[in-house]
């Protein structure tokens, strides 16, 4: 493990500060398209932006990494991610603001690219789980952490764009300083969904679900918490609690699917997002307290469904189809973001800031449902002969076990 560190201290203090600009700008645009006076549905389609980029990003990030190496993909997409974001403070239209977010995407897709390439490189099987653990966490706490920095200035100004700049351009430094060279990606066969679906429909259900309810709270939440007024550091613990509830319920979930049958564990997971989600709803206006407790149990029982679906997938592939299905939900996660703001913003323009509870709600009913409906279709996988479950972030996968 001490070796596996070495040659990945780099890569993870870069990831640090990529989350931690991820974090930041979430929120703050937003918040600043709130301010500006863009309408709901602009601000669900600029967000969803974000998740096409991300399609493209993850689709030809692996050729251009056997191209040139993983260190200039990461510090060339960085360059423009970091950019991209200056450019959101200085052209304030919703048009604009769209293609930044699609170009923001696609590099972030092209960074995870290359972090979990370059992980997998450095780690073999005794250390690759510990190693992809410690990079999870990394995630998580940026993006909480940048929440957080919403606190130092003002979403009105030009500040926080600066800032979350700053700290994408602060990845490169470690990154280009280090004497690590991983081995280029090889490229991997490629499954489609629809071949998936006929393999595990649930698998891939699971996983579209995910995509629209995180593309949801992620890319709404900020939004909703305006709505219902709170403050501007109020909104940035808000989405740090949502991000942080997935973060703690995320092992104690995977662990309970390894020992009962996968799919009764996402029936209850669904069963509890809609439960806490409707609550939620229902008692919206209430404390701060409360609206802050309630995000954290949304977060941490709907956001790790796709760990689950994935899973679930695996249970009904060969060895050699594993890959090949990781690629394909990871598409499947981010047509499912691309929907959810949107469709999210829709309701919330109908109903009220309710419809972003309500939204979650209606996406995980509906894999609850269908995961009910599978089990009369086809005999369930016994725990004993379930793949393990692997933690992951954001439709990401964070480690793939090798033959």
């Amino acid at each position: 493990m001490k070796s596996a560190l070495r040659h990945s201290w780099a890569l993870l203090v870069g990831i640090a500060l990529i989350m931690l600009g991820n974090g930041l700008q979430t929120s703050l645009l937003g918040l600043r398209a709130s301010i500006e006076g863009f309408s709901t549905g602009a601000t669900g389609a600029i967000m969803s932006a974000f998740y096409v980029g991300f399609l493209a990003g993850s689709t030809l990030t692996p050729k251009i990494v056997k191209n040139v190496g993983h260190i200039r993909v990461f510090a060339a997409w960085s360059s423009m991610a970091s950019a991209a974001i200056l450019l959101h403070g200085l052209i304030l239209e919703p048009w604009f603001w769209g293609l930044m977010r699609l170009v923001t995407g696609f590099c972030y897709a092209g960074v995870y690219v290359v972090a979990e390439s370059w992980l997998n490189d450095r780690a073999d099987n005794r250390t690759r789980g510990q190693l992809l653990s410690l990079y999870m966490v990394v995630q998580y706490v940026g993006l909480s952490g940048g929440q957080l920095l919403l606190n130092v200035g003002s979403p009105a100004e030009l500040l926080l764009f600066v800032l979350t700049s700053v700290l994408i351009s602060l990845a490169l430094v470690p990154i280009s300083l280090t004497t690590s060279a991983p081995q280029p990606t090889e490229e991997q066969e490629r499954l489609s969904p629809r071949a998936l679906w006929k393999l595990s429909p649930l698998g891939v259900m699971a996983c579209a679900g995910a995509g629209l309810s995180t593309g949801a709270l992620l890319g709404m939440g900020a939004v909703f918490g305006e709505e219902v007024g709170l403050s501007v550091g109020e909104i940035s613990i808000f989405m740090a609690m949502l991000i942080a509830g997935a973060a703690i319920l995320q092992f104690p979930i995977g662990r309970l699917s390894d020992r009962l049958p996968r799919r009764a564990v996402i029936v209850l997971t669904s069963a509890l997002s809609v439960a806490v989600a409707l609550v939620a709803w229902v008692m919206m206006g209430q404390s701060a307290a409360l609206t802050l407790g309630l995000i954290f149990l949304v977060g941490g029982f709907s956001m790790p469904v796709y760990a689950l679906g994935m899973a679930h997938a695996n249970d009904h592939l060969r060895p050699g189809q594993r890959v090949a299905a990781s690629s394909t939900l990871v598409l499947v996660f981010g047509l499912g973001a691309t929907a959810g703001p949107v469709g999210v913003a829709t309701l919330m323009d109908t109903m009220g800031p309710g419809g972003f509870y309500v939204g979650v709600a209606v996406i995980q009913a509906a894999i609850g449902f269908f995961a009910l409906y599978r089990t009369t279709r086809r005999e369930g996988v016994g725990a004993g002969q379930q793949k393990p479950y692997r933690p992951v972030v954001g439709g990401r996968p964070f480690w793939r076990r090798r033959a």
